[in-house]
């Protein structure tokens, strides 16, 4: 399937054909609705025409004792002048015929009765006239002004009929079309002045910006006086391509300091390295001072190593979609806390609060990446706590939850910093301690919501918990 161009259409096509075509076919359509009752109405008129002069022979008639008295030198003119073969004069009981000279009365006709002036019979005629007519007779009934009670027929042919009603019909049609094009160039104008020139704009500059989204000159200026939807989307609009402007320039500017940054890093990571093989060479050394310094200078070190360490395995973060299955929480929970050194410690107890079979749709590898980031950062936190507790306990747990699958780790260490709980899930901010990057959370972060849940700081009476939530849609527990 060809993709759809991206080429902005001109004022007379795209939308604006659109437009002018829907306005125009709606006129027409109305301009076609009116038109059945018009021609009707235009009909009965004619048809009344042919009976009033046929009411003016009848009352010459009422001059003469005997109508076949009558010479032809008066009564052709008056047949004539109403197009009709012969006009029958219907009263009290009497019935006179007036002829054209040598004319043969047809023996079939179709009738219109005048006196009937129901709307949909006046229309049904009509159209009958229109697409039947032609060839046939008609018999015109009806009663003239002028004559009393008396009735009136007119014998004609229906040809003239139809073609007066082709000649109208065609005028109703040029009209129509007239009325149409100048209503829709009328329309189309004041859309194209109100509507289309803007939203042509409007996507003119969303083209455009696509195109070269750090070309600042591409943001659109919007109407600041135009109070409507319009005006308030391109002013919408005119925000949105300042804010991705903004954005992707200081993202450029980002990767271009962390590309340097990682360079910088690595470099410093190998030099701290021989610093530290060089430390353990000295701390091999006799000397009390040397003995003294040499653990502090060490330690010193490998938070160095360890933070160039952290940042370089952050720049290396991929951004693969996680592949879900399910996963036995327990199990990779202790594998997890085996990892990060809770397995086997002398101070903490690692508990697990949720029972063997509980399983959730979740990729095993980032749910393995978010327990051990947690779980090592309690772990620091205990081991750095140095008040008297009778036990040390890091837990994992979890709750079915009616709308989602809720996981919990906690500890009972010292509990996170003020300025920790401000920054956390911020990387470089949200350390608790003294020179930790804040990476460990920020990567938990991004694997949670990639695979559709969100985690938060939860309440607890002392130290920390830690609450993981996934919707159910995503989660499930099995009991096997």
């Amino acid at each position: 399937m060809t993709p759809p161009t991206t080429t902005v259409p001109g004022p007379f096509s795209g939308l604006s054909v659109k437009l002018i075509m829907a306005i125009t076919l709606v006129i027409l359509l109305v301009e076609v609705a009116v038109f059945v009752p018009t021609i009707a109405n235009y009909r009965a008129s004619w048809l009344d025409d042919r009976l009033r002069i046929g009411g003016v022979a009848v009352r010459v008639f009422d001059t003469v004792p005997d109508v076949a008295d009558l010479p032809v030198e008066i009564t052709d003119p008056l047949l004539q002048s109403a197009g009709a073969l012969a006009i029958v004069y219907r009263r009290a009981g009497q019935t006179d015929l007036i002829t054209l000279e040598a004319v043969t009365m047809p023996t079939q006709a179709h009738t219109a009765d005048m006196r009937d002036r129901n709307p949909l019979r006046l229309s049904a005629d009509a159209i009958e006239t229109l697409f039947l007519g032609g060839n046939r007779m008609m018999r015109i009934v009806g009663v003239p002004p002028g004559v009393g009670e008396a009735v009136v027929e007119v014998i004609m042919p229906e040809a003239p009929l139809r073609a007066d009603m082709l000649t109208y019909s065609r005028n109703i049609a040029v009209l129509s079309l007239l009325i149409a094009g100048v209503t829709a160039l009328v329309i189309y104008i004041l859309a194209e002045r109100v509507l289309i020139g803007p939203i042509r704009r409007l996507t003119s500059s969303v083209v455009a910006f696509k195109r070269n989204p750090e070309n600042a000159t591409l943001i659109i200026s919007p109407d600041e006086m135009r109070a409507d939807e319009i005006g308030i989307l391109e002013r919408a609009l005119r925000d949105t391509q300042t804010e991705l402007f903004t954005m992707l320039r200081q993202r450029r500017h980002l990767a271009d300091l962390g590309l340097a940054v990682a360079k910088i890093n690595h470099d410093l990571r190998n030099m701290l390295t021989s610093a530290q093989l060089l430390s353990d060479q000295v701390a091999t050394l006799d000397d009390p001072k040397v003995q003294r310094l040499a653990p502090r200078l060490v330690n010193t070190l490998d938070k160095a190593i360890g933070f160039a360490q952290s940042v370089l395995d952050y720049g290396r973060q991929q951004a693969a979609p996680p592949r879900p299955v399910l996963v036995d929480v327990a199990g990779l929970g202790r594998d997890a806390a085996a990892t990060a050194g809770l397995i086997g410690h002398d101070r903490i107890e690692f508990i697990v609060s949720l029972p063997d079979d509980f399983m959730v749709m979740i990729d095993p590898e980032h749910l393995s990446r978010i327990l051990v980031n947690l779980f090592k950062n309690a772990r620091e936190a205990i081991d750095s706590d140095t008040a008297e507790k009778d036990s040390r306990w890091v837990r994992l747990s979890g709750v079915q939850a009616e709308n989602s699958l809720r996981l919990e780790v906690s500890d009972n260490g010292p509990g996170l910093p003020p300025r920790a709980r401000e920054n956390l899930f911020v990387a470089f901010e949200g350390s608790a301690r003294a020179g930790g990057t804040g990476l460990g959370l920020a990567i938990v972060r991004e694997l949670v919501e990639a695979n559709g849940g969100k985690i938060t700081l939860g309440a607890q009476a002392e130290g920390t918990v830690f609450v993981i939530e996934f919707p159910t849609q995503t989660s499930q527990l099995a009991a096997q």
